[in-house]
């Protein structure tokens, strides 16, 4: 008897190692810069963790999930997303004692039981990213802006990145009656899934990919239409933050994304070269979960990109080199200076240099604090008076000096310290 994979699963070759080291390597590089810390989950988690965190109505939990009682008679899955394992994670080791803002990310095995195809596998991989702690936008733009340049710098042609607001809990709620009353009249020509998502979770019909279903989704009213004004706030900033970055995006409002947890911006990266499976990345925010999983209300936003299909976009020819290291702490003071903070902290890090900012709008003495934690050797300050100056401050901690730097000097000057 000759013994083969199992289905949907397959065999890196020692052909193709060689390129999934060379891209994992890339990530741990570029996700240090950023200030991210690797965290590794265990491979399988308590089956409820999921059902509660994804929902018992999300294709996941309800089709795909392996799953079994082991010899204690416990209900144990493997891993079929991770962050619901970071988030369990997160609580149970008491990181939020350890710093306000906790930021992860992780490269592993997934399992789902979902119809193999090209790009799609039962046993895949997976890289992400996870920042609990902060519900301002610029926190959003951040986890978005690392996601693009990733992406870009792996040579990947093609790309549009779809955004979308689902806004609150509280915004859904009165957006699911809307979206009843809009299907009921073609509920019969619904499919079986989606007639089982009509009263539960409707808005799940949304990320159809039945064409039929799209065809009578085409004048759905959207849900941005319903968003409060503080989530409307929140999602018009979001989108200043990305035009400061020069990260062009493509709105989307019936993207609403797989699974239960998500609140607010919700976004995806697709390639045309991938054909139907087009998705690359995707991710948002999930302002509820930390809570619903137990601890107290922590706000979230997070992404996951699949390896598999990031492999097939890649160009073969495409060289990751690897830039500058230098750690530089980021201090912004004031509501005004948002746009050119977020601006200057994608021109820094697109430079290679390993950079932090305050996600949490905290005080002077609160950054200067969380610079020293971090170790930084560079402080660069942004207030009101240098926005009037058109320059920021750059501190050089390894010998105390402090320079006023113009904006379009700050990339040079930083290449000028030893």
């Amino acid at each position: 008897m000759k013994f083969r994979s199992i289905k949907g699963t397959y065999d890196v070759l020692p052909n193709i190692s060689d390129k999934w080291k060379n891209v994992e390597f890339y990530i741990h590089q570029y996700l240090s810069r950023a200030g991210y810390s690797e965290i590794r989950t265990p491979i399988f988690e308590n089956t409820d963790l999921f059902k509660r965190s994804v929902g018992e109505d999300s294709d996941v939990v309800s089709k795909e999930m392996y799953s079994w009682i082991d010899q204690g008679g416990t209900d144990l899955t493997l891993k079929p997303e991770y962050t619901a394992s970071v988030v369990r994670a997160y609580i149970q080791n008491n990181l939020n004692s350890i710093s306000p803002i906790s930021k992860l990310y992780y490269i592993g095995d997934l399992f789902r039981r979902e119809r193999p195809q090209k790009g799609r596998y039962r046993q895949f991989r997976q890289f992400g990213i996870e920042a609990i702690g902060s519900k301002y936008s610029e926190q959003d733009a951040e986890i978005i802006s690392i996601a693009w340049n990733i992406i870009s710098e792996l040579g990947i042609q093609d790309i549009t990145l779809n955004l979308n607001s689902i806004g609150s809990s509280e915004t859904r709620k009165k957006y699911k009656q809307v979206l009843i009353e809009y299907l009921k009249p073609n509920f019969d020509q619904l499919s079986e899934s989606s007639k089982k998502r009509f009263n539960s979770n409707p808005l799940r019909i949304l990320d159809t990919k039945n064409k039929s279903e799209i065809e009578i989704l085409k004048q759905v009213p959207k849900i941005t239409e319903y968003l409060s004004k503080e989530d409307e706030v929140h999602f018009n900033e979001v989108q200043q933050r990305l035009d400061d970055l020069n990260i062009p995006f493509s709105l989307d409002t019936n993207l609403v994304r797989g699974l239960d947890y998500y609140t607010r911006t919700t976004f995806e990266i697709v390639s045309s070269k991938l054909g139907a499976q087009d998705a690359l990345c995707g991710g948002g925010r999930y302002d509820k979960l930390v809570e619903s999983l137990g601890a107290k209300s922590t706000p979230a936003v997070g992404f996951a990109a699949g390896f598999e299909r990031i492999l097939l976009a890649m160009d073969n020819d495409n060289e990751l080199v690897e830039k500058n290291i230098k750690k530089i702490y980021l201090i912004g003071l004031g509501d005004k200076v948002r746009s050119t903070m977020t601006k200057i902290l994608g021109q820094i890090r697109n430079e290679g240099f390993y950079i932090e900012f305050d996600p949490l709008r905290r005080s002077i003495k609160s950054q200067l604090r969380e610079s020293n934690k971090l170790g930084s050797s560079i402080t660069i300050i942004l207030g009101e008076k240098e926005m009037e100056e058109q320059c920021v401050q750059i501190k050089d901690l390894s010998n105390g000096n402090q320079q006023s730097v113009p904006f379009d000097s700050i990339i040079s000057y930083l290449k000028s310290l030893k």
